[in-house]
């Protein structure tokens, strides 16, 4: 189906400061942002709670949350899947859940500029992305976890992969930005384009049941042009239910505000902001009374599972707003357009057909916009 086109723009308003106070309400006095009251934190969504709070202005307690993920990280540049309070719940080190501070650092410096921030911040990213290439192999993809006894799982998940090559590409900003040289890291994440681009039988094929599997690749910036707009439109009738949202899984009649929010945000990333601004609208009314977003809500029956009020859906649906409205420089951490017209893409380009490229600037546009 030719789903991919251009769309009339459908009203949805968020109210930004009520979703940003939902997850300020629950930010722990260390900074710990947990999935919702007495619920476990886990550094992924943590981090994804934080680019909610940069986005409301939050610039302090958004700080916090990061200077909490540098507490916590482990010595070996891995956090664990999941915390209590601080405390350790599942000693499951994840590659992608150690490589996204990169993501919510670069974001917050997008929108403030904060270079002694990006200082701050260096020495986590670094240990952090370096800890998930360590479980890259040699034909590109990232296995997912080291287990409890620090054995690696030698399973590739396409979802995980994909969010990882996201955080190696705004970690390689950060590194740009910051004079760093990291030339492993982008012939790194050649390999993991290239995988996720054309290798799919390395990945677990059992995920493909779940949309963050069909959308991911595109979300993330790995797949792009004709490619993405081909992935989009193969599984839409399978993922996508209009007028309610993305179902989480295929053969589940279940669908998530957090998938459809980051549905929409692969979508105005892809530059189909018409499309983006339409799936968004299926969510304008699963809201609580108190105007925050249910996770998830069952079809035909409409019941809302779970009841918790989530705060790193909260967070997505903010970033998903400010990618359709541009309410701060961060929105363009999604863009196609702004990745491949940047100096660290050019540089890309560059390196692997034998050139260099010589780029000097002072600011942070020059830099990034060579």
């Amino acid at each position: 189906m030719g789903v991919v086109t251009s769309m009339a723009v459908h009203g949805h308003a968020v109210d930004m400061n009520l979703l940003a106070d939902s997850i300020l309400n629950l930010q722990l006095a260390t900074g710990e942002i947990p999935w919702h009251k007495g619920g476990k934190t886990d550094p992924w969504d943590h981090v994804e709670a934080a680019m909610g709070l940069s986005i409301a202005g939050s610039m302090d307690e958004a700080k916090k949350a990061y200077e909490w993920m540098a507490d916590f990280q482990n010595d070996d540049g891995s956090w664990y899947s999941a915390y209590k309070n601080g405390e350790p719940e599942d000693r499951t080190k994840e590659s992608n859940m150690s490589s996204y501070i990169a993501v919510g650092v670069f974001h917050h410096y997008m929108i403030t500029r904060d270079k002694q921030f990006l200082r701050s911040m260096w020495a986590t990213v670094n240990r952090g992305i370096d800890f998930s290439l360590g479980m890259q192999t040699p034909s590109g993809e990232i296995y997912w976890a080291r287990n409890p006894e620090d054995q690696i799982d030698t399973m590739a998940l396409l979802t995980g992969s994909s969010s990882i090559f996201l955080s190696i590409r705004c970690a390689l900003a950060i590194a740009y930005i910051l004079g760093k040289s990291r030339p492993q890291w982008e012939k790194a994440m050649v390999r993991l384009r290239d995988a996720i681009r054309f290798r799919p039988h390395l990945f677990n094929c059992e995920k493909a049941r779940y949309s963050m599997d069909w959308y991911y690749p595109v979300l993330s910036g790995a797949m792009t042009g004709l490619q993405a707009i081909k992935r989009i439109e193969k599984s839409w009738d399978t993922f996508a239910v209009e007028g309610l949202g993305i179902r989480c899984v295929s053969d589940r009649p279940w669908v998530t505000m957090a998938e459809t929010s980051e549905l929409t945000l692969a979508l105005a990333g892809m530059g189909k902001r018409d499309l983006a601004a339409h799936v968004f609208s299926w969510i304008s009314d699963k809201r609580f009374e108190d105007g925050t977003y249910w996770c998830g809500v069952t079809f035909p029956d409409g019941v809302i599972w779970p009841e918790d009020k989530i705060t790193w859906t909260n967070a997505v649906v903010m970033m998903a707003h400010d990618a359709l409205m541009g309410i701060t420089a961060g929105s363009n951490i999604f863009s196609h357009s702004f990745w491949e017209s940047t100096a660290i893409s050019q540089r890309h380009r560059s390196l692997f057909m034998g050139e260099s490229l010589r780029i000097e600037s002072s600011d942070h546009t020059a830099e990034m916009r060579g």
